[in-house]
């Protein structure tokens, strides 16, 4: 396996940090934050890279609210020279990692998402079925297969600390990055385990930390149909003793090497021909509906918007985002 060392003066040069300032500022330059930073962007940015080349850089806390958008969850902000460390730290190492991550991985990354993930799991579908030819004998309407879909329980509070940076170090063994990364992880109350939600670095090391259990289930277990997005994946076969011996060796895999569990709620075996909960839509063999919560969560905007709460302009963009994300699903009534 190739590894890669001292690289940690690539993070901190000049070039690399300027270029992590913009992406840290993109869609959000009207922030009083970064309107504040950018008065004295060159001064801010030397103070930055002098921190990082002597070693003596801290992240300020976190700030932290709920949401409640439909299940709640708490979301936890860096501060926004913050931000910028973690998109310079990002932009050396990520694509080093993403050179080993496996295809159908297919969350926070260029050129994928869940349009992806959805147009993968139609194409395992009809390789699994046969495009639709392969009926139960009982009855012939109906598709023969099964989905496993499962669901990691509290996946980003779960994440353990040590055996993250293990992974990270295989592949990286520079200690100064290796720090680097630590400071950030610790940045989370000093907790030896999980990482907040909203920062980059916790969606790139979610990738990374379940790019191990990829590789067990793609390399070791052999399965040819699996999708994985965040800490949700599922597997489709026909054979449904297969998936049922799959989910015991999966389980243990994650218990022993990963320090994680399954969801025991949200793990469970569905014939194709009921329908596949899949990243908002009801994914079915000839159509696909949209799930209800994501039609109440646009209607509420509507309400928002038409009682003043949020303006015409935001409205637009959250209604563009939502109709590009679920047009092709059966809308046309809705």
């Amino acid at each position: 396996m190739k590894t890669y060392k001292n690289i940690y003066y690539k993070i901190y040069k000049w070039e690399n940090l300027f270029l992590a300032f913009k992406k840290a500022r993109k869609k959000k330059s009207k922030k009083q934050y970064v309107k504040t930073f950018e008065k004295n962007l060159v001064e801010n940015l030397q103070q930055l890279q002098f921190e990082l080349m002597t070693k003596t850089y801290k992240p300020n806390p976190l700030k932290t609210f709920i949401l409640r958008d439909p299940k709640t969850r708490k979301i936890s902000v860096s501060d926004f020279r913050d931000r910028i460390i973690h998109h310079a730290l990002c932009n050396i190492i990520e694509p080093i990692f993403q050179k080993t991550f496996i295809h159908d991985s297919c969350a926070s990354q260029k050129g994928k998402g869940n349009l992806f993930a959805i147009k993968r799991y139609y194409k395992f579908l009809r390789k699994v079925t046969k495009n639709g030819k392969t009926k139960g004998w009982f009855n012939n309407s109906q598709v023969v297969g099964y989905c496993l879909k499962a669901d990691i329980k509290h996946y980003f509070q779960e994440v353990n600390h040590k055996i993250l940076l293990s992974i990270v170090n295989k592949k990286i063994p520079d200690r100064n990055t290796i720090q680097l990364i630590t400071s950030i992880l610790k940045n989370n109350n000093n907790k030896e385990a999980g990482m907040p939600l909203g920062n980059l670095t916790s969606q790139f090391s979610a990738n990374v930390y379940l790019n191990e259990l990829d590789y067990f289930i793609k390399h070791e277990l052999k399965v040819k149909y699996y999708i994985r997005y965040v800490d949700d994946f599922i597997i489709l076969s026909r054979d449904k003793s297969q998936l049922t011996l799959l989910i015991t060796k999966i389980e243990y895999f994650l218990q022993e090497k990963l320090s994680l569990n399954l969801h025991s709620q949200k793990t469970h075996m569905v014939r194709l021909s009921q329908g596949i909960d899949f990243l908002g839509f009801r994914n079915y063999y000839y159509n696909q509906l949209l799930r209800k919560r994501n039609i109440r969560k646009m209607q509420a905007k509507v309400k928002e918007y038409e009682e003043g709460t949020i303006s015409q302009d935001k409205f637009n963009k959250i209604y563009q985002g939502w109709i590009a994300r679920t047009r092709q699903a059966n809308i046309f009534k809705l």
